[in-house]
């Protein structure tokens, strides 16, 4: 059973009709590309599985049970964390009360403060430090915490590599590998060509709100990779 997927949804801001006919899943352990140029829909994706985006045809099943007006909270009851686009770091609040907003839901899990701070030291040697104090990088970690402290089942990415320097986005990649790797899937929303080559296994492609293309992404070069994202 797939842990999240989307049957032929249409999704809308008010009457501006964003993605349409959008079918897609994300099985338990895998490792799922989204891509698509800026502007093709990718984020609205997010946007209807946080219940920010309507939705006007299809569904979103989550566990099997099938929503056409999901509320905001669902996702996260349903084990799917998200890091949005952006980060959402809340300027008010230091690292570690940004990383415990992540266990509000209260699931059962190896993921606490502790095997965060395990996992990124400097959230950790900083924990008392806004969290807007930090680099871009060490914000994209303390984001990625506090999704991990939901021990989340699936961890949906949109556009992590935004903004970073390559070495962190080769970090990234080695993380999102091993989180795949211990079970947690891993749903990429992404247009950096390397970040998907080192981290997914399968694809879809996104263009004008309508999935136009998906397979495997074994064999695939970066010229057709690059392609795809252009589409």
């Amino acid at each position: 059973m797939p842990l999240l997927a989307f049957d032929h949804v249409d999704a809308t801001y008010g009457q501006a009709r964003i993605l349409h006919g959008v079918t897609f899943h994300v099985d338990p352990g895998e490792r799922v590309a989204v891509l698509g140029r800026n502007g093709v829909g990718k984020t609205t994706i997010v946007n209807t599985l946080c219940g920010v985006a309507d939705i006007q045809a299809g569904a979103i099943v989550l566990g099997g049970e099938r929503h056409t007006s999901p509320r905001h909270y669902l996702a996260a009851r349903s084990g799917i964390a998200i890091v949005l686009q952006g980060r959402g770091i809340l300027p008010n609040l230091t690292i570690e009360e940004n990383l415990l907003l992540g266990a509000s839901v209260d699931r059962p899990g190896r993921w606490d403060l502790g095997a965060v701070y395990d996992l990124f030291p400097i959230l950790g040697e900083r924990r008392q430090s806004p969290g807007l104090g930090l680099s871009g990088g060490q914000q994209q970690m303390l984001a990625i915490g506090r999704a991990l402290m939901a021990n989340p089942n699936l961890l949906v990415l949109d556009e992590p590599s935004e903004g970073l320097a390559p070495v962190i986005i080769d970090e990234l990649a080695d993380l999102f590998r091993r989180l795949a790797d211990e079970g947690t899937a891993i749903m990429l929303i992404e247009q950096n060509i390397g970040l998907i080559q080192r981290v997914a296994s399968r694809y879809y492609v996104l263009s004008k709100g309508t999935v136009v293309e998906s397979g495997d992404l074994a064999g695939m070069t970066t010229q057709q990779l690059q392609d795809h994202i252009t589409i």
